[in-house]
C-alpha cells in the first residue's frame, strides 16, 4: 500500500521532467542552428546561389518570348514542315511594329543569331521597313518581299526553338550537338564542332598533372611523415611556402624561367647540353610544370595525413615475418596508403581541370582548357548561356567523379572491414 501510494506519488513530477529535458533538447538545438547560420548564409549567398544562377542561364531562354509574345503563341501549333500560316505572319509583323516602337528589337536578335546568322540584320531590316502594320491577308507577301529569309523555313524554326521559357540549345551546344529543321538532335557542323575536343583536352591535361603531382608528391609525403618532427615542420614550411605567393607571381616566374632567354635555356647552354633554346613555354610543356608546380601542395598534404596515421609497427611486423622491404612496402604500406592517394589525386583533378590564369599565360593557342572559353563566353561575348552550359557540363562532371571516389572509398572500407 506504501509503495503504490509513494509511485503514485512520483507519476506527476516524471512528465514535467520530461518536458524540461524536451525544451533543454530544442535550446541547445537552437543555439547549434544560430552558431552555423551564418556559416549557411555564406556558402548559399556565395557558393550555392552562383552555382544555381549558372544552372538556371544554361537553360533560360526569356529573350524572344518577352519580345515577340504574340509570334511564340502563333507558332505553338506549327508542325515545322512548311511555312507558318497567314496568322504567324501576322503576329510578326505586329510584334516588330511594337517592339521598334519599344526600342527592344535588339533583345531577342543576339539570341537568334546564334542558331541562323545574320538574323539581326534580318530582325533590324524588317522592323526599320515595316512601316505600317500589314493589311489582312497580306502579311506573308509583306514581309517575304521586305527581306527574302522570312520565306525560309529555318527562319520560322529559329524561332520557334527559342520560345522559351526553357531551352536545351545551350547544354546542347556545349556537347557540340544541335536540333535540326524537324527537331531532331543531330551532331554540329564540322566546323563548330570544338567543345568535346576542348573537354578533351582538359581532362588530358587535368590528368597529366594529377599523375605528376602523385610522382613527385608521394615520395616527398613518405619523407615528411616518417622524419623526426621538427626537421618535418621545418620542411612542411617549404610545402606550404607556395600558399603564401600570389598564383600570378607564381606564373609569371615560370614565364621568366622557361622562356627562350630565361635560366633553364641559358643554364642548358652553358652546360653544353643545347646549342639553340629550347621551347619551354607556350606549349603543353610549360603547361605541365607550371601547373604541377602550383598544385603540388594539394596532393602532398592528404598524403601526408593519411601517411602519418600509419603505425610504423606494421612494417616491424611484416619484417618480422620475413617479408624484404620492398614486399612490405608494396603488400603492406602501399594499400593503407590508397585514401590519401585518392583524395589528393581526386582534389588535385578537380582543380586543374577548372584552372584559367597558368593555361591562359603560359600555354598556346592548342593548350587552353575549357576554363578559357568559359571566360571568353562570359566577358567578350557575354554569351552567358553558352558560358553556363560549358559550367554545367564542367560541374557533372565533377560531380560523376566525386561520387565515384565515394563509392569506390564506401567499397575499399566494406572490403577491408570484411578482412578483418
Amino acid at each position: 500500500m506504501t509503495a503504490a501510494f509513494v509511485a503514485g506519488a512520483d507519476a506527476p513530477t516524471e512528465v514535467p521532467l520530461k518536458r524540461r529535458l524536451k525544451r533543454a533538447e530544442r535550446a541547445r538545438q537552437f543555439k547549434a542552428l544560430a552558431l552555423v547560420l551564418p556559416l549557411l548564409l555564406f556558402l548559399l549567398f556565395t557558393f550555392l546561389g552562383p552555382i544555381a544562377g549558372m544552372l538556371w542561364h544554361s537553360v533560360d531562354d526569356w529573350e524572344v518570348p518577352k519580345t515577340l509574345p504574340h509570334t511564340v503563341a502563333a507558332l505553338s501549333d506549327w508542325n515545322g514542315k512548311d511555312l507558318p500560316d497567314e496568322k504567324a505572319f501576322a503576329a510578326l509583323a505586329g510584334d516588330l511594329q511594337a517592339a521598334r516602337a519599344a526600342g527592344t528589337v535588339a533583345i531577342p536578335s543576339k539570341r537568334l543569331n546564334y542558331v541562323v546568322n545574320g538574323f539581326r540584320s534580318t530582325l533590324a531590316s524588317t522592323a526599320r521597313n515595316l512601316k505600317t502594320v500589314p493589311e489582312p491577308g497580306t502579311a506573308k507577301d509583306t514581309l517575304i518581299a521586305i527581306n527574302p529569309a522570312w520565306g525560309d523555313r529555318a527562319t520560322w524554326a529559329a524561332i520557334k526553338g527559342a520560345s522559351g521559357p526553357l531551352t536545351s540549345f545551350y547544354l546542347l551546344g556545349a556537347l557540340d550537338l544541335t536540333r535540326n529543321l524537324d527537331g531532331a538532335i543531330v551532331a554540329a557542323p564540322a566546323e563548330q564542332a570544338i567543345y568535346r575536343d576542348v573537354f578533351a583536352r582538359t581532362f588530358t591535361i587535368g590528368f597529366g598533372v594529377t599523375v605528376l603531382c602523385l610522382i613527385l608528391g608521394f615520395p616527398v609525403a613518405y619523407l615528411l611523415a616518417n622524419l623526426p618532427a621538427g626537421r618535418s615542420n621545418l620542411l612542411m614550411i617549404f610545402v606550404l611556402l607556395p600558399f603564401w605567393t600570389s598564383l600570378l607571381v607564381r606564373t609569371c616566374a615560370w614565364i621568366v624561367l622557361l622562356q627562350s632567354e630565361g635560366v633553364v635555356n641559358d643554364g642548358l647552354r652553358w652546360l653544353g647540353v643545347i646549342d639553340e633554346p629550347l621551347r619551354l613555354i607556350y606549349n603543353r610543356f610549360g603547361v605541365y610544370v607550371a601547373m604541377t608546380h602550383v598544385l603540388l601542395p594539394f596532393m602532398i598534404l592528404p598524403l601526408y595525413s593519411t601517411m602519418k596515421a600509419i603505425s610504423p609497427a606494421y612494417m616491424r611486423a611484416a619484417a618480422s615475418l620475413g617479408a624484404s622491404p620492398v614486399t612490405a612496402f608494396r603488400r603492406i604500406y602501399l594499400p593503407q596508403t590508397l585514401p590519401g592517394v585518392g583524395a589528393g589525386s581526386l582534389l588535385v583533378f578537380i582543380l586543374a581541370i577548372g584552372y584559367y590564369i597558368t593555361p591562359a599565360l603560359v600555354g598556346g593557342a592548342a593548350d587552353q582548357m575549357i576554363s578559357y572559353f568559359i571566360a571568353f563566353y562570359t566577358t567578350e561575348t557575354v554569351n552567358w548561356g553558352l558560358a553556363s552550359a560549358l559550367g554545367a557540363v564542367l560541374l557533372l562532371a565533377t560531380l560523376l567523379l566525386a561520387v565515384v571516389y565515394g563509392k569506390l572509398v564506401h567499397g575499399q572500407q566494406v572490403t577491408g572491414g570484411m578482412k578483418n
